[in-house]
């Protein structure tokens, strides 16, 4: 079937020594796998290597069998041109955690559009936006809302954050966050992109984004710690 859709690159990984393997979030149907042959070839203008870049949104018209097989591009094209996404280096080293994390945790086969403009929208107001340290704990914080797992936010009055059942409770048990970092996890469900950058010291960024891979961890069968999560820590360090 042929489609024209929107679709956020996750990952591309070379296959041999000419192709790739991309895989995409699309607008249209969820999760999709493309094999793209002879990629490092420059007859494939159409296909440059640099709209594979992660979390680049693109335009695409694929052929679509459905069939559980790699899937193959027709035509491609950027949706958005970042204007400094692949300049700057914080947002960079974002942008690569970020699609590590979306890569291992989203699996929908299906049409999503929620999440898909949550994604898309996420990501202009990155690149439009130069106050962005707090960024990537919104996100993954957002995200859970997808994923089915965000906190249960009806008892924030309580001191600890119990990290199973994703609720705050008065006593601490042995899956409970302990009362800083309960109290640094409420401040970070109040945040919105647009908020206050500075709310935070840099040490207590590194505890809340322990916190909450750990907590994916917990809900996520299988969730792989990011590779790039040593690079974000060297840029916030």
């Amino acid at each position: 079937m042929q489609i024209k859709t929107k679709a956020i690159v996750l990952s591309a990984i070379k296959y041999q020594e000419k192709s790739l393997i991309v895989k995409c979030f699309t607008q249209s149907d969820g999760l999709k796998s493309y094999f793209i042959a002879s990629a490092f070839s420059s007859k494939k203008s159409n296909q440059k290597i640099a709209y594979f870049q992660p979390l680049n949104i693109l335009d695409i018209e694929a052929n679509h069998k459905n069939k559980g097989t790699l899937e193959h591009f027709k035509e491609v094209k950027l949706a958005y041109n970042y204007q400094n996404i692949n300049t700057d280096i914080v947002k960079s080293a974002m942008v690569f955690f970020l699609s590590e994390v979306v890569h291992n945790s989203v699996f929908e086969e299906e049409k999503n559009e929620n999440l898909f403009s949550f994604l898309e929208t996420s990501l202009l107001w990155l690149d439009a936006n130069d106050s962005v340290s707090n960024f990537h704990l919104i996100f993954l914080l957002e995200l859970t809302k997808f994923l089915g797992f965000y906190p249960q936010i009806q008892e924030t009055d309580f001191a600890y954050f119990e990290m199973i059942d994703g609720v705050f409770s008065p006593f601490q048990g042995t899956s409970c966050l302990n009362a800083h970092e309960t109290n640094l996890l409420k401040k970070a469900l109040r945040l919105r992109y647009d908020d206050n950058q500075k709310v935070f010291a840099g040490t207590e960024r590194q505890i809340l984004l322990k916190i909450l891979l750990d907590y994916y961890a917990i809900h996520l069968d299988g969730f792989k710690k990011p590779k790039s999560l040593d690079v974000l820590k060297e840029v916030f360090s």
